[in-house]
C-alpha cells in the first residue's frame, strides 16, 4: 500500500507540473484493471468518518436528494441510498464510473462522468445533502477558490453539506497528493454563502497510521 501511495503521489504530481491537475485520476483508474488494491483510498466499504456522521445525526434520507462528489468506487453514494436518498455521484474518471456501474448494477444510484470544475448547470441549486470526501485536498490549492464556489452553488435552500479532509496548520509544508487543507480554506464556504453548523478537528486511524481530520457540516 505504501508503494501503491508513493506512485499516486508521483503520478499526481507528474499531471499537476503538467498543467493537467485533475487528468490523472483517469490514469489511475484505468490502469487499476478492476484492482482496487491499486487505489490508495478504496477501501470497498463506507468511509467510516461519513457512516459516524450519519448515525450521530441520525440522517434520513427518504424524499431528499443527495450528490457524492468524487465518487470513486462509489461505497459512499451506496450507503446514502441505503438511508433513503436518491442519489447522483459522480467522477471524472470514466474507468471509475463503469467500475462503480459493475460493482453496483442493482443500484438506483446515478452514476455520472463529470468534471468538479466544469459540473452540469443543472445541478445549482438541487441538492438537499452533498458529501465532499477527499476530492478538495486531492486539488492544487489554486483550484480550490473555485471548487468552493462552485459545490456551494449544488445546494438547495436549506442543503447540508458534509466535508470530511485531511487537516493541517497553514504553517504546514505541502508537498505531494493529498493537501491537508487548514480551516481557514474550509471556511471559505461561510465566504461561498453557506452558515458553518459544526466543525470537528481530531486524529482518525487510517490503516497503519494515524491522520489529522477535518469534518466540517454547512447548510444553505
Amino acid at each position: 500500500m505504501t508503494e501503491n501511495r508513493a506512485y499516486v503521489q508521483n503520478l499526481a504530481q507528474e499531471y499537476i507540473e503538467a498543467g493537467k491537475p485533475t487528468e490523472w485520476f483517469e490514469q489511475l483508474y484505468s490502469q487499476a484493471n478492476n484492482d482496487d488494491t491499486v487505489i490508495p483510498w478504496a477501501d470497498m466499504k463506507p468511509n467510516h468518518n461519513l457512516v459516524q456522521w450519519l448515525d450521530d445525526h441520525n440522517i434520513q434520507g427518504q424524499g431528499k436528494t443527495a450528490l457524492t462528489i468524487g465518487c470513486g468506487l462509489g461505497d459512499d453514494a451506496e450507503e446514502l441510498c441505503k438511508r433513503g436518498f436518491k442519489v447522483t455521484a459522480f467522477d471524472i474518471s470514466p474507468s471509475a464510473i463503469e467500475w462503480c456501474k459493475n460493482r453496483f448494477y442493482k443500484s438506483t444510484v446515478e452514476y455520472i462522468v463529470a468534471d468538479l470544475l466544469n459540473p452540469p448547470a443543472k445541478w445549482n441549486h438541487t441538492f438537499d445533502f452533498v458529501l465532499e470526501s477527499y476530492t478538495l485536498q486531492s486539488l492544487p490549492t489554486s483550484l480550490s477558490s473555485q471548487a468552493i464556489s462552485l459545490i456551494a452553488d449544488f445546494l438547495a435552500p436549506e442543503g447540508i453539506l458534509l466535508i470530511i479532509c485531511r487537516g493541517r496548520n497553514i504553517e504546514d509544508a505541502l508537498e505531494k497528493v493529498p493537501y491537508p487543507l487548514t480551516k481557514d480554506q474550509v471556511m471559505k464556504f461561510v465566504d461561498a454563502g453557506l452558515s458553518l453548523i459544526q466543525f470537528e478537528d481530531y486524529l482518525d486511524q487510517e490503516k497503519a497510521s494515524v491522520v489529522r481530520r477535518f469534518r466540517a457540516t454547512f447548510q444553505k
